[in-house]
């Protein structure tokens, strides 16, 4: 399977699978090479900014209009929306299911914001079997893919990406793929981003190296399907899935070139930057990619790891300290254990919306405010965070799943009143 070494996060990228397919002046000639259609694939409008344009040109075997008319898909997912609260919420992982399901099918809708142009929506996804003759696009937003168990190949219109627990894909709006189990069965969470396109953070103090690399980051190179059979093309579009069929193969795509195609990332190439005097830092400074909104440092979604790190820092509370903020709080812990709550299970998620007040469980402060602050590595540990300025309302499905851990709370409850004034 081959990659792109992508030069620069966003950057002008082509691959061909045929010598020649790709035109030799211009995007559109007269005649494409080997009897090919142009498209381009537009992921911004025509007229923003030309830094934050983004569109590609596909030279395919037929155009994408070559489909039958849209239906509803049967299988719809439940996005109803329950009223948020203050509560914090957790859940344990997701079961498997005992019957067959693909990607589609086992995407369970689990958190939405409200707005529905500008913001985001959260899913699980337990699924034991690939897409087959099955494809998928999303007309609403993009999607970041965080898978905590089993592998995953995307067969995509730009070529085919694999991802493994500890790496992420991001598949831009509307572009067609399909997904492939490469285990028996695989977990994971999905982020469906509505707003600006998830790109690198700015570095400010920090300079011209941390954080995430542009470097890091890799593309598919053009892989084409001739072939004639039905196909089944499902569509998300205003928060509805919607079928129809195709006589020929989706990803006929011979050769393209642009800057918007899916790309996939190693968080373990993450560049962690920490504290070496005291205090512990803000999450912000573990920040993967950001989603940016229309205020200035204000993100719509901010993805956020805590991995695999040293922490040196001397008199210091080491764990998160109890907080409330402003942003709203969706984690989910891939593997390890998190260090500010020893009971959260690897495939299982939290919820603390906007000022929820949460923080370390009894145990990890107790063993916090009582070790010995030498060096420490928190070895096979990886933790995520979606954040964002809006509240995250769980859905139906979610409040009512049996995964919805009742007990929470239990575990602050060993927090005493330990002040003792002197007289």
């Amino acid at each position: 399977m081959a990659l792109q070494y992508l030069s620069g996060f966003g950057n002008h990228h082509s691959s061909e699978t045929l010598d020649n397919s790709l035109p030799k002046r211009g995007n559109s000639p007269q005649k494409v090479p080997y009897g090919l259609y142009t498209e381009q694939l537009s992921g911004t409008a025509f007229t923003v900014a030309r830094a934050n344009n983004r569109r590609s040109w596909l030279y395919r075997i037929q155009p994408s209009l070559c489909i039958s008319e849209f239906t509803s898909f049967s299988k719809s997912q439940d996005t109803r929306l329950e009223s948020a609260s203050p509560n914090p919420l957790r859940w344990n992982p997701l079961s498997y299911p005992k019957e067959k399901k693909d990607f589609i099918e086992g995407l369970t809708p689990w958190c939405q914001h409200a707005d529905l142009t500008c913001g985001a929506a959260l899913y699980l996804y337990a699924i034991n079997q690939s897409m087959g003759n099955r494809f998928f696009y999303n007309a609403q937003g993009e999607m970041l893919i965080v898978p905590q168990e089993g592998g995953l190949r995307f067969d995509t219109e730009f070529g085919s990406l694999e991802i493994s627990p500890g790496e992420i894909i991001v598949i831009p709006q509307g572009i067609k793929f399909q997904v492939h189990i490469l285990n028996d069965k695989a977990r994971g969470y999905v982020c469906e981003n509505f707003g600006n396109s998830f790109t690198l953070p700015e570095l400010g103090p920090i300079g011209a190296n941390g954080l995430a690399n542009a470097r890091d980051f890799y593309a598919p190179s053009a892989r084409f399907y001739h072939t004639k059979d039905t196909f089944e093309l499902i569509a998300k579009f205003e928060n509805q899935l919607w079928q129809a069929q195709m006589d020929h193969h989706p990803l006929d795509v011979v050769a393209w070139h642009g800057n918007y195609y899916p790309y996939k990332y190693d968080l373990s190439s993450f560049n962690t930057i920490n504290t070496v005097s005291f205090d512990h830092v803000d999450p912000s400074i573990f920040t993967v990619l950001t989603a940016p909104s229309s205020q200035p440092g204000v993100a719509n979604v901010d993805f956020v790891i805590f991995p695999e790190r040293w922490m040196v820092a001397e008199d210091t509370f080491r764990p998160p300290y109890f907080h409330r903020n402003i942003m709203s709080e969706f984690m989910g812990l891939i593997k390890g254990c998190y260090d500010a709550k020893t009971s959260f299970q690897p495939g299982g998620c939290t919820l603390h919306n906007c000022m929820t007040a949460h923080g370390p469980d009894n145990f990890s402060y107790e063993k916090a405010i009582s070790q010995a602050l030498k060096p420490e590595y928190y070895h096979g540990t990886l933790a995520f965070m979606f954040e964002s300025q809006q509240i995250w309302q769980p859905t139906h499905g979610a409040l009512q799943s049996s995964t919805l851990d009742k007990n929470y709370k239990a575990c602050w409850e060993g927090l005493k009143d330990g002040f003792r004034p002197k007289s």
